[in-house]
């Protein structure tokens, strides 16, 4: 008996190859399918929260210029709330760090002022507009 040649194994197990390679094909894409909709929905809800934590903090800054409410208008409250902002963002494709990034340097230089400097006030919410735009812009471009 002659052994046969692989163009002969070839056509004999043509069907079976075939399903293999699709089968890899198939779970390939499954595969990344499953990670890129993983990493949406990591970037989704990062990105709810801290939307959030902008809208919490600008209340903080609110209350400390305008009311003079050193309860709601707590500087330290804010600080946390910025340093959340800053982790979360990590999680967030560009601008989003570099967003929270700058909102954390602005935030510095203007804390001390926020109940009585209307340029620091002017500055911080500044921030935190431009921060809550390129989040939502982000949430947009998600597929």
């Amino acid at each position: 008996m002659e052994n046969p040649t692989i163009i002969e194994q070839l056509k004999r197990h043509a069907v079976a190859l075939l399903s293999l390679t699709v089968a890899l094909v198939g779970l390939s894409y499954n595969t990344w399918r499953n990670e890129r909709t993983e990493q949406n929905r990591n970037i989704r809800v990062a990105g709810f929260e801290i939307l959030k934590i902008l809208g919490e903090l600008q209340l903080v800054v609110d209350y400390a210029h305008f009311h003079e409410d050193q309860q709601q208008g707590d500087p330290t409250m804010g600080w946390g709330k910025v340093l959340f902002i800053k982790d979360l963002a990590q999680l967030m494709p560009a601008p989003g760090p570099e967003d929270a990034e700058r909102l954390l340097t602005t935030w510095r230089n203007n804390v001390e002022k926020i109940d009585s400097d209307n340029q620091s006030v002017q500055r911080i919410s500044e921030d935190i507009f431009l921060a809550r735009r390129d989040i939502i812009q982000t949430l947009r471009n998600l597929h």
